[in-house]
């Protein structure tokens, strides 16, 4: 993992905070980084975030990926990754 993937990481951490969400980047021993998220008004509903490029024709695009290795958003816009990820985390009733 290179600092531009870990900057990219931290801008959603901040993002994710300004809505309330527990956010933190982990790095594992086997190198692997992801940001952890949590609602901390249900607990069970969290999720993990990874940064990664995907080639295109003519350059490397960045994106924020789910857990589950869809495409989710641009790195350009963490706010917008954000809240879609504050949607998918929210408790009935929020």
């Amino acid at each position: 993992m290179g600092e531009d993937d870990f900057r990219h990481l931290e801008r959603l951490v901040t993002e994710l905070d300004c809505r309330g969400l527990h956010a933190r980047v982990v790095r594992t021993h086997s190198g692997r980084t992801f940001v952890r998220v949590i609602n901390p008004k249900a607990t069970s509903l969290a999720e993990n975030v990874t940064c990664r490029a995907q080639a295109a024709p003519s350059h490397r695009d960045w994106y924020y990926w789910w857990s589950w290795g869809e495409k989710m958003h641009t790195v350009e816009d963490p706010a917008g990754a954000a809240t879609k990820v504050a949607r998918v985390l929210a408790a009935v009733g929020e």
